[in-house]
């Protein structure tokens, strides 16, 4: 079968032909339809190799939609034939955060080796892939997986960091999303949905910013020099309740801190440069603010986003490009080109 890998330490991603893997026991073949591409992956793609711990070759993609196309021994319940979407975050099933459905936290992968696929495992940017376990897919009925694939994560890990924030979201408040790419512009959909807070999005250009209004923002701002105090003067003296870093990187990490008010909640959902940090304590922001690094999200907030979809309440951006062209998927993540999120469809 085809696949998308990363081979070489430092090197761009190869499309490749690789054997087609068979499920064993307890385990799921999915026939991909589609698979999301994510600044994940080239976070980890541009680790020196002391750093990498991912192993070589891997297949890409851990956002992934498929069609079950074989079952291993013991599995039950689950038809040949079913589009799914795939679960990323995978752990024990026993610790008790698994028990919660939290896999996102399992508190046993580590030392269990237990990887996600595409980081870790072998991901869904292939024609077929192996999903360890029944728990670990979730049926989506006659949604589009390609417009669906990009709940697996850029719909979750939002949706997991808001969720924590919505008793906070009153009417008159105000949530931030900064950066309104594959995650930010799910996240800004998500806010409108689920609460009355006003939406203020920030990006680096005015497409972007045209961009979230169109999506829902209620509010664009330049994310720039100037941005805090443009942003403080929406808020007024309150502040932001909810503040969301879709980017993580050092002046994105600042600028939130800079415009959260008393007792709200800063996320920082974005990578990336892996070394960023926010700066918390007496004079350094307002009082009570609660910081969080939250990853992924859980299984049952997965079946909600898909419940939701349902319903009509994304209206995902989707660029689409055949597994043949994956590779120039990731050209364009890297330059930055990429409107909402590109979808590779085997």
């Amino acid at each position: 079968m085809k696949a998308i890998q990363y081979r070489r330490i430092g090197a761009e991603p190869e499309l490749v032909e690789i054997p087609t893997p068979e499920p064993g026991p307890g385990e799921i073949l999915l026939e991909i339809t589609a698979a999301g591409v994510c600044h994940s992956d080239a976070f980890i793609m541009g680790l020196p190799e002391e750093q990498y711990t991912f192993g070589l070759p891997l297949t890409l993609g851990h956002e992934g939609a498929g069609r079950v196309a074989a079952v291993g021994a013991g599995v039950e319940g689950l038809d040949v034939g079913t589009d799914v979407l795939v679960y990323g975050p995978w752990g024990c099933g026993q610790c008790w955060h698994c028990s919660q459905g939290m896999e996102n936290y399992c508190s046993r992968a580590a030392d269990l080796n237990i990887l996600p696929p595409g980081l870790g495992a072998p991901g869904a940017i292939a024609e077929y892939m192996v999903v360890d376990s029944p728990r670990h897919v979730v049926p989506i009925g006659d949604l589009d997986p390609v417009t669906a694939v990009p709940l697996t994560d850029a719909g979750l890990t939002p949706y997991h960091a808001i969720k924590r924030s919505l008793g906070k979201l009153r009417p008159g408040s105000t949530a931030v999303v900064i950066g309104t790419g594959g995650l930010g512009h799910v996240a800004i959909q998500l806010l409108r949905h689920l609460s009355p807070a006003r939406v203020v999005a920030l990006d680096v250009s005015e497409d972007k910013l045209e961009f979230a209004r169109s999506i829902g923002a209620h509010e664009a701002v330049l994310s720039d020099s100037n941005a805090a105090a443009k942003v403080r003067t929406i808020t007024g003296p309150a502040g932001a309740a909810l503040v969301l870093d879709l980017v993580g990187m050092q002046p994105t990490l600042d600028l939130s801190m800079a415009i959260a008010g008393v007792g709200s909640d800063v996320a920082i959902v974005g990578l990336g440069d892996g070394q960023a940090a926010a700066q918390v304590g007496f004079f350094r922001g307002a009082y009570e603010v609660n910081v969080a690094v939250p990853y992924w999200g859980a299984r049952n907030e997965l079946i909600e986003l898909v419940d939701m979809a349902h319903q009509g309440v994304f209206d995902i951006a989707i660029e689409r490009f055949a597994l043949e062209d994956g590779v120039e998927a990731y050209r364009r993540l890297a330059a930055g080109t990429l409107r909402g999120r590109a979808v590779i469809t085997p």
